[in-house]
């Protein structure tokens, strides 16, 4: 069933061995490698990046995960595609791609970026991890820079590969606590906010990013071919056992992700979109020397479109569901329920840049009825993202009404 752009659910109950996979499907329905720790949950998977990723588990319902991941800890194996670039032109080529002046990225650091067709329309976006200086990893979200990357490398002394590496993470008030007991030896010495670490896991050595998907407190884990991966994964469950550790799905965390403001690629921005359209016009650097749409981007509207919105009661369509004044005034791209707000939030892309936060709409929603729904600025809360920074510890308490 078709659930939204290059959203395809599965109702897998088993899965083979990764050596029994028909051919033709390990490229296109890949199971994460640690599929294993979700199976015995009655996953529903979607295709992404044509990686199996789990949709849904009967873990927690959404908002029992919310909870988890803003009170406590959890671990998420993600269909986030990383792909390498290594070689002596590595930078000046990906300084090309990016929008981004990524020249000043030390090694050991990341950066969020994203690429642009000469038109100014968005690829997709994700984390570059500078591993060394003429090697970098880019976890790409749903899309296909790939084939970009390799077109791109054209006179570029660079190679572009699949490292065939996976992501998982760990997000939540708990996720440093669950590090710190999951490693051997000591905890990494320097590991802040965006900052790549190497430790030492079940005798196993594991590159981590301090990133999420999230905007909490939170870590990322990558597994290679090369590594004992059940050793590992076994290990963090282990470690994140005193905490509740739950295995959560996608379903699990899109409240949280929307107040955050982070956007998905393909529903929350796709190749008709500019940054700018899409509230993301700091990440452009119109002051570099050149990078593939910059051109169109001199030239593009530099008005935002794209806003959070607030809905009483329930939970907004998706779609072309926003009107005012009787009027069509724009699309919801991703909706759900905040248990914490206790109301319905979306991040919504308005056709007329005038209408801002505090724009009332009329929206029609999920069970049918249309309301009045307020838009509002991005984060919802948590302005400076001080949260997943660890200078700003906010554990909210359940409300009452919530807990009936």
């Amino acid at each position: 069933m078709i659930t939204g752009f290059n959203e395809v659910r599965f109702a897998v109950k088993a899965l083979p061995a990764a050596g029994t996979r028909p051919n033709e499907l390990t490229r296109t329905m890949a199971p994460h490698p640690l599929v294993y720790q979700e199976l015995p949950y009655d996953p529903e998977f979607l295709l992404y990046n044509h990686r199996l990723t789990a949709m849904r588990l009967s873990t927690a319902t959404p908002d029992e995960a919310y909870w988890r991941v803003r009170r406590q800890v959890i671990l998420r194996h993600t269909g986030e595609l990383p792909l390498e670039v290594r070689g002596p032109d590595a930078e000046r080529m990906l300084d090309r791609v990016f929008t981004r002046d990524i020249t000043s990225a030390r090694a050991g650091r990341c950066s969020y970026q994203f690429a642009c067709y000469d038109d100014g329309g968005m690829i997709t976006d994700g984390v570059l991890m500078r591993l060394e200086p003429d090697r970098f990893w880019f976890g790409q979200a749903d899309g296909d820079l790939f084939s970009w990357l390799k077109a791109s490398a054209r006179g570029f002394d660079v190679e572009v590969r699949d490292p065939e590496v996976w992501i998982s993470q760990v997000q939540g008030p708990d996720a440093l606590k669950v590090l710190a007991a999951a490693v051997d030896g000591d905890y990494p010495e320097r590991f802040r906010y965006f900052d790549i670490a190497t430790v030492s896991i079940a005798g196993q050595p594991v590159i981590l990013s301090r990133t999420g998907f999230t905007n909490e407190l939170g870590w990322e884990f990558y597994l290679t071919p090369d590594m004992n991966v059940r050793a590992v994964g076994d290990r963090i469950l282990e470690a994140g056992r005193a905490y509740g550790l739950l295995p959560t799905s996608a379903d699990g965390f899109r409240a949280r992700r929307i107040e955050a403001g982070l956007l998905n690629a393909g529903t929350d921005f796709d190749a008709s979109v500019t940054p700018f359209s899409a509230g993301l016009g700091e990440f452009v650097n119109l002051g570099k020397p050149d990078f593939i749409g910059k051109a169109a981007l001199v030239a593009a509207d530099k008005r935002r479109r794209t806003w959070g919105l607030r809905v009483p009661g329930a939970i907004a369509g998706i779609g072309d569901t926003l009107c005012r004044d009787g009027t069509p005034a724009g699309r919801v791209c991703s909706s759900a329920w905040s248990p914490l707000q206790r109301c319905g939030v979306a991040i919504v892309r308005l056709d007329h840049p005038d209408f801002g936060p505090g724009t009332a709409l009329d929206v029609a929603c999920s069970d049918g009825v249309t309301r009045t729904g307020v838009t509002c600025a991005l984060p919802m809360y948590d302005e400076n993202r001080e949260i997943p920074r660890g200078r700003r510890v906010d554990i909210p308490e359940i409300p009452n009404e919530a807990q009936e």
